[in-house]
């Protein structure tokens, strides 16, 4: 069992069970599974669609107990993380793991045979895609680790609309791209002001390894690629008015926080004040976004735009 001080073994708590899913940033992939899901042509039985997004949510919480189980040394060695439950030593490390196990097979075999295996299949790829090929492989090795790995979080809306209409078709790939593109530069945000965490922990993620500098080009250039992506639902037809303005307004306020952190205008006594600023939006902006692109799937439905 690890302790917080290798020595005192606290009790289990259900929250501490709770606190391995990161309800948190499930809260963000949950959304965004909805989203994909609401947005998509046809319709679905709301079992079904309360089954495929309730599997989405166990799914991400599965894969994120594996993830801390195994940085559960990485976790303590930085404050942001130390006091999750196996860094300070409320939970064993097997338990950790098997919760993560458990919940993962179950919401694939559940997403299966209640609503399809294609969603199931894209599900157990996610799972993987962020437990293994990002948390074992690409988070130790490579400052891109983020830019590769940002697929694991951009499959629920691909998710979500699979489960609807039980194919892949351009839309829902666009969709997973928007999250893909827009991984990089809200991560990268947050590593910007959390940076000595992950130096003492040995991650190369870019701050660390390539500096300040070449991190704030990277987010301005992916902020800049990231807007037309997100205006492609537009593009393509698979969204209306709402969703075009809605985009270009948020994309635009993106690229705006995005400036001063890509140009370093600010002093450097401002404590990472643009960083901050930009990370706190970037969140904002994809639950805006995804929000928007439903709004418009509704007007158009229910006739209230031509």
């Amino acid at each position: 069992m690890i302790t917080a001080d290798h020595s005192v073994a606290l009790p289990t708590h259900w929250r501490d069970f709770l606190a391995l899913t990161k309800p948190r940033v499930m809260t963000l992939v949950v959304f965004t599974g909805l989203c994909g899901l609401l947005a998509a042509p046809g319709s679905i039985h709301p079992v079904i669609a309360f089954t495929a997004i309730l599997c989405i949510a166990v799914g991400a919480g599965g894969a994120a107990a594996l993830n801390q189980w195994y940085e559960a040394e990485i976790d303590g060695g930085m404050k942001r993380t130390a006091n999750r439950p196996l860094p300070a030593g409320r939970m064993e490390r097997g338990s950790a793991r098997d919760f993560g196990i458990a919940l993962s097979a179950g919401s694939v075999m559940v997403m299966g045979l209640g609503v399809g295996w294609l969603a199931a299949i894209l599900l157990i790829i996610s799972i993987v895609y962020y437990a293994v090929v990002y948390t074992m492989w690409l988070k130790p090795r490579t400052p891109q680790n983020i830019v590769v790995g940002g697929g694991a979080g951009a499959f629920p809306p691909l998710i979500g609309w699979v489960a609807v209409t039980g194919e892949i078709t351009l839309m829902p790939v666009v969709l997973f791209a928007i999250i893909f593109l827009w991984t990089p530069p809200h991560f990268w945000a947050l590593a910007l002001f959390v940076k000595t965490d992950y130096a003492n922990v040995g991650i190369p993620m870019m701050p660390v390894v390539a500096g300040e500098k070449a991190t704030r080009r990277q987010i301005l250039a992916y902020t800049v690629i990231l807007a037309p992506v997100a205006m492609a639902p537009w593009f393509i037809g698979g969204a209306g008015a709402i969703y075009a303005i809605g985009a270009g307004v948020l994309s635009l306020a993106f690229f705006a926080l995005a400036v001063p952190v890509g140009t370093r205008f600010s002093g450097p006594d401002d404590a990472m004040k643009p960083e901050k600023r930009l990370f706190a939006f970037s969140i904002l902006y994809l639950f805006a976004l995804f929000g928007v692109l439903v709004a418009d799937r509704l007007a158009a439905n229910y006739g209230w735009i031509a």
